[in-house]
């Protein structure tokens, strides 16, 4: 007869291994909240100390305690539909607004930019809202100039409030002061900020309330709910008479309002419209709205298994992503959050590596809270409110002939024989907003332009025409200055060629 293994765990029951798995997660919760305490005493004084522990470390704890609970469950990918018609209206179907009308519904509107990002990907400094990006105007400067000639036009004051990040916070206060004779009331208030996340024992990366910036990290734009309320923005809104609240990245220049939208939000009791357009190759793994349960719901590609991320990439069968423009009732936001719902909104993780360290990042995205406010719609828009800027390829579009700016708004060029815009690429080279500057001596013609690549180490000269598909490369070691006056179409440039060799 075999004895049996005195040393060997005895097998247990489903129930049992989940007590023993929350078991762990309690004393890991446990740890973490000692954590947050113990930086907690490293504030400069009480009052910063007990900010701490009262805003932050709650909605530091409940995030991090719904990670532990849901890090193993998954989307049923069975029960994932996409959207039905009548969750998502057409822009085109949309009926036009009256003049009279527009003015009623501007007065009860907010303009919310989200302003946390910084322009370190684009070899800048600072706030990315500040980077010159048309007729030596920021995004801040065009953002302000939308809503100055809208409430000129209106006899209104819709104000502009800035969802800023630690990072972009004390910086952007400095800078909203050449706008204070504006005539355009700017609110700004500071968004979350959450200590990183070892990833091998799930513990808080800092040590200190105010140490290393990089061992801390804004907790993705669905922060835009909890820090509005926790700012005491979202009563004094309310209490001002504003009733939408229109959200939209500061880099997206397709994002300015249309009262089409906001009319068809109030006629229908819509509490929470995303604007979605839709998908081309270049937007597959963007988020994309779909019906889960009988709800809508947003997906994001970091929630999809690795069985089914082609599928998720298929543009025939998720037509349409997220733009991340969002419309929203403000006493519908006031609502769920009093009732808690957002607590349950889906949590991102976002794994790093920091200072030599694996770490993650827990995020929420603003689209998640769609499912969570009554009535909640899409609203499938043209292409054209979808215009961000998120790499010098981007701004090389934005600068050129292909758009005029008109009141603050970028207008595409009525010359221009397609409706979408080129593909652009350029290369490393150009990659810092102070290198693409010193490389490209005029923005060439792009009107009759499909596709842009551009490789290595190249200049271009002045009043250049590209047309098709152009192709530049300068392999390693060779250089390609592409003369005044040049123009291309359907061609591909390499070598090592220089002055009037074209």
């Amino acid at each position: 007869m075999m004895k049996p293994d005195l040393n060997s765990p005895l097998p247990q029951s489903p129930q049992l291994q989940s007590f023993g798995n929350r078991s762990s997660d309690l004393a890991t919760e446990d740890l973490f909240i000692k954590k947050l305490e113990a930086i907690s005493q490293t504030a400069p004084n009480e009052t910063v100390k007990n900010e701490f522990l009262n805003k932050e470390v709650p909605s530091i704890n409940k995030l991090f305690t719904r990670f532990l609970k849901n890090r193993k469950k998954v989307i049923d990918w069975d029960k994932i539909n996409p959207p039905p018609a009548d969750m998502v209206l057409n822009y085109k179907d949309l009926p036009a607004i009256t003049e009279q009308r527009t003015s009623e519904l501007a007065s009860k509107l907010a303009v919310l930019k989200l302003n946390g990002g910084l322009g370190t990907t684009m070899g800048c400094t600072g706030p990315k809202s500040v980077i010159e990006v048309r007729s030596e105007k920021t995004f801040l400067d065009l953002s302000v100039q939308q809503i100055k000639e809208m409430n000129e036009r209106y006899n209104i004051k819709v104000p502009l409030v800035l969802m800023n990040s630690f990072n972009t916070h004390q910086e952007t206060g400095k800078i909203i002061q050449k706008y204070k004779y504006s005539d355009v009331k700017i609110h700004s208030f500071n968004q979350s900020r959450f200590p990183r996340i070892l990833k091998d024992n799930l513990m808080p990366v800092p040590d200190k309330l105010f140490g290393s910036d990089s061992e801390w990290y804004p907790p993705g734009h669905g922060d835009v709910f909890f820090a509005l309320q926790n700012s005491g923005l979202l009563e004094t809104l309310i209490n001002e008479g504003k009733e939408y609240l229109f959200i939209s990245n500061v880099d997206n220049l397709g994002a300015v309002v249309d009262f089409n939208i906001l009319e068809a939000m109030d006629k229908n009791k819509v509490e929470y419209i995303m604007e979605v357009t839709n998908k081309t190759r270049a937007d597959v793994k963007g988020g994309t709205l779909i019906q889960y349960e009988g709800k809508a719901k947003l997906l994001e590609i970091a929630q999809v298994p690795s069985s089914k991320v082609e599928e998720f990439k298929s543009i025939k069968k998720f037509k349409i992503f997220n733009t991340n423009n969002i419309w929203v009732n403000l006493k519908a936001i006031d609502r769920v959050l009093k009732q808690n719902l957002l607590d349950d909104m889906d949590i991102i993780i976002n794994p790093k590596v920091a200072d030599g360290k694996s770490i993650i990042q827990l995020e929420i995205a603003a689209g998640a809270a769609i499912e969570f406010f009554n009535n909640a719609r899409g609203v499938n828009v043209p292409r054209s409110r979808f215009l961000p800027v998120k790499s010098t390829s981007d701004l090389f579009i934005v600068q050129s002939n292909l758009y005029s700016l008109e009141k603050g708004v970028l207008v595409m060029n009525k010359n221009r024989p397609f409706t979408t815009v080129p593909l652009v690429k350029l290369g490393d080279n150009f990659k810092k907003v102070s290198d693409y500057q010193a490389r490209i001596k005029g923005i060439p013609d792009i009107l009759e332009l499909d596709q842009l690549t551009v490789s290595g180490d190249v200049t271009f000269g002045q009043n250049m025409v590209l047309k098709g598909t152009v192709i530049i490369v300068a392999n390693h070691g060779s250089r390609i200055d592409i003369p005044e006056g040049s123009e291309f179409e359907n061609k591909v440039v390499s070598g090592n060629l220089h002055c009037g060799a074209l």
